[in-house]
């Protein structure tokens, strides 16, 4: 199989931030499969979770994947995990994204072997979603996650909550598992300087697009306790249609509505380049220069923190691919 041209990028969360010991041996799972790329590591103990980027063949990718959902459910009880993140199992979602030659498609049949072959081997319900969902009802991961994990354990074995694979009822400590296809979504959170969860809702109700707000934009306010604030949490599934300019200036006006200002703004694993690009075009920056200093250009627009050139999706697999990742 040509590694340029088949290439599956994978980014599970796991409903576990806080204890790093066990993110730790995640992230093994993955370096130690021969052929799996692991190119982002993001943790976050308000939300309690972490979020893994790899990427590589599709074989092996799932071989990876499936080391890190074994470490997860033995690692990972729900009936003790608690945070700010909406979420239903120890490995809460695990969505494959096509690069390269690798189409949409692929990545759906990939997704549905794979939630199949997990409920079996882990006795997990698993239900499928975005692109690889085989009911209507199931495209939006918010209606998957209905009612958490407290409310689904109730509500699984009901009419029209039964998963797609596997038992009728949670497992015992790992809940449940949305396995899905989708395009490249960024995962971008905005800190407000202020810890006013009211006025983070408000901004979320208006920006997300249910609310009438920006296309193919979903947000939800959070209360973050290090650094101490209200956050708008968002994932852009399109940053094409909306672009991460937009997102912040929008944000920023309506934060602006209520006398507060935008304290820095995070991005929770990879971003393609040419969304940085399209910020840096906005921004003014100048077009012929470097890649390296327009997507820094980009992130001081954005006052992303701590940002590093490595959170490009193109140049961080290009370092992964020559050993230095």
């Amino acid at each position: 199989m040509d590694r340029v041209a088949k290439l599956v990028e994978c980014v599970p969360n796991f409903s576990e931030g806080r204890r790093v010991e066990v993110v730790d041996r995640l992230a093994a799972a993955i370096t130690g499969t021969p052929g799996a790329l692991l190119l982002d590591r993001t943790s976050d103990a308000s939300h309690n979770r972490s979020v893994l980027t790899l990427a590589g063949e599709p074989d092996a990718v799932t071989r990876a994947m499936e080391l890190a959902v074994e470490v997860a459910v033995g690692e990972i009880d729900m009936e003790r995990q608690s945070g700010e993140h909406p979420r239903i199992g120890a490995v809460d979602v695990i969505p494959f994204v096509p690069l390269g030659d690798t189409t949409l498609d692929e990545c759906i049949e990939l997704a549905r072997a794979f939630g199949a072959r997990i409920a079996s081997r882990f006795d997990l319900p698993v239900y499928l979603y975005a692109a690889a969902a085989a009911r209507a009802d199931r495209v939006k991961l918010a209606d998957v996650r209905r009612g958490q994990y407290e409310g689904l354990k109730v509500e699984i074995a009901t009419e029209g909550r039964q998963p797609d694979f596997g038992p009728a009822r949670t497992h015992p400590s790992a809940g449940a598992v949305a396995v899905g296809a989708r395009p490249f979504l960024i995962a971008y959170n905005i800190n407000l300087d202020s810890t006013d969860m009211d006025l983070a809702r408000r901004i979320a109700r208006r920006v997300r697009e249910s609310g009438g707000g920006l296309p193919r934009v979903q947000a939800m306010g959070v209360a973050l306790e290090d650094p101490l604030c209200a956050q708008v949490s968002m994932n852009l599934l399109d940053f094409s249609v909306t672009p991460l300019w937009l997102v912040w200036d929008t944000v920023r006006t309506e934060a602006e509505g209520d006398g507060v200002e935008l304290l820095e703004s995070e991005l929770i694993g990879l971003c393609p380049l040419s969304a940085f690009l399209a910020v840096a075009d906005h921004a003014g920056f100048d077009p012929d220069a470097p890649v390296e200093e327009r997507c820094a250009a980009a992130a001081g627009y954005l006052r992303l923190r701590d940002f590093s050139p490595m959170q490009v999706l193109e140049l961080r697999l290009a370092a992964a691919q020559c050993g230095d990742g």
